[in-house]
């Protein structure tokens, strides 16, 4: 198993690392832990050594013990660099809780402490997971920050939304849940699965317009999409994404061609389908549009219009029926109360596909225009997976337990 390095910086969910480093230790890795001064704060050093099996590091003028090991490792003959050593033995570094000042010292190179030297001295992959209040995660500095994260191959594990420490608030800002915070990791310390694979994405919802000026769409932001183009990208595939109206930045890498609607999507589709090798269908395309939109606004006091509707091509089906061996489909069902898994089991049948991911829109804090999402992954070969709630980065890293290739 891995050796893995665990950075806490000084917030109100530290605590998580704690489980973090107790599941990640079950799990039969080796788990060394360093600490900034404030983390100290919140969770003491005795407890991540009681769990991990090995001293925990607090200043990179410290002397470690056991003189730059993992739990299982003979000693060094001689006694390492203190703020080096951990790192440069580590398979992957993650910090966690990483807080706006730790996160703004990664991002402008600064190294005034052990969890910052270390990440500056890292050559193994390295994970932050933000944590703090809603305002400073979504203050522009911080965002920024996380965007030049991002570009420099950190990964970022998005925190998630609900209660914060601060009585009465609730937001974006909470800490990955430890699971999910593994589950990241060890994806990072897998082979690049998708290494020379050609994957189309398509992500965001179309506009049907009305008129001029006003339009018919859905809630849907792009989120889930764009964080299934970055997985996909991250585990070495060449990556297309379809954008329908969607305002936010790819990864790295990504190439992005936008559309508006429907037909627009279906012709982009029908354009980049056949050199592709996976699909994975997460765009929300509208199912009808306004047969005759007007060409200039329409005015009120005209009086209330009657809008016909007409259907919009099914692009799913359309390109399934003209699949070649070999390539894999993935659909999304947005389905909203009971009934949703048999719906999508059925709109698995019914389209083709190999794969199906069904989550409860009725559900609150989940599905469009948030930062989480539920699913429940089925397979045309029978395997069915419950991908509890968490955030989109890491539903895009679930896998259905089949045997195609996502």
């Amino acid at each position: 198993m891995a050796r893995l390095l665990l950075g806490v910086s000084g917030g109100i969910e530290a605590y998580k690392a704690l489980e973090t480093a107790r599941l990640a230790v079950t799990s039969g890795h080796a788990v060394r832990v360093i600490q900034t001064p404030a983390g100290q704060r919140f969770v003491g050093k005795a407890s991540f050594e009681a769990i991990t099996g090995a001293p925990v590091l607090t200043s990179e003028f410290e002397a470690d013990p056991a003189q730059g090991s993992y739990p299982g490792e003979r000693l060094s003959a001689r006694a390492p660099i203190g703020h080096l050593a951990l790192v440069e033995r580590a398979d992957l570094y993650l910090i966690a809780p990483a807080t706006a000042n730790t996160l703004a010292k990664l991002a402008h190179g600064h190294a005034d402490n052990l969890v910052t030297t270390a990440a500056l001295a890292a050559t193994c992959p390295v994970a932050v997971a933000p944590a703090m209040n809603n305002r400073m995660y979504l203050h522009a500095a911080t965002q920024a920050n996380l965007e030049l994260l991002a570009a420099r191959e950190v990964t970022v594990i998005g925190p998630g939304e609900g209660e914060l420490a601060s009585h009465g608030e609730h937001g974006i800002g909470r800490l990955a849940e430890p699971a999910a915070l593994l589950e990241a990791c060890e994806s990072l310390l897998t082979a690049p699965t998708l290494a020379g694979l050609q994957v189309l994405v398509t992500a965001g919802g179309t506009r049907e317009p009305i008129d001029s000026v006003r339009f018919i769409s859905n809630r849907s932001s792009g989120r889930m999409g764009f964080a299934l183009a970055a997985e996909a990208a991250r585990r070495g595939a060449s990556v297309t994404v379809i954008a329908a109206n969607v305002k936010l930045a790819p990864a790295p890498g990504v190439r992005v061609l936008p559309v508006g609607t429907a037909a627009e999507l279906a012709q982009a589709c029908e354009q980049e389908f056949e050199a592709c090798e996976v699909l994975l269908m997460a765009a929300a395309v509208a199912d009808f549009r306004p047969s005759r939109p007007a060409a200039t606004k329409l005015k009120k006091d005209h009086g209330t219009p009657t809008i016909e509707l007409e259907p919009t091509t099914d692009v799913l089906s359309s390109v399934a029926r003209r699949r070649s061996s070999g390539q894999i489909l993935v659909g999304f069902a947005a389905e909203h109360g009971a009934g949703a898994i048999e719906y999508g089991r059925g709109k698995l049948e019914r389209k083709g596909l190999d794969v199906v991911v069904v989550n409860d829109i009725s559900r609150p804090g989940i599905g469009f225009d948030v930062v989480d999402n539920e699913v429940t992954i089925v397979a045309t070969d029978g395997a069915r997976r419950e991908v509890s709630r968490t955030g989109k980065e890491q539903v895009a890293r679930a896998r259905s337990g089949s045997a195609a290739r996502v």
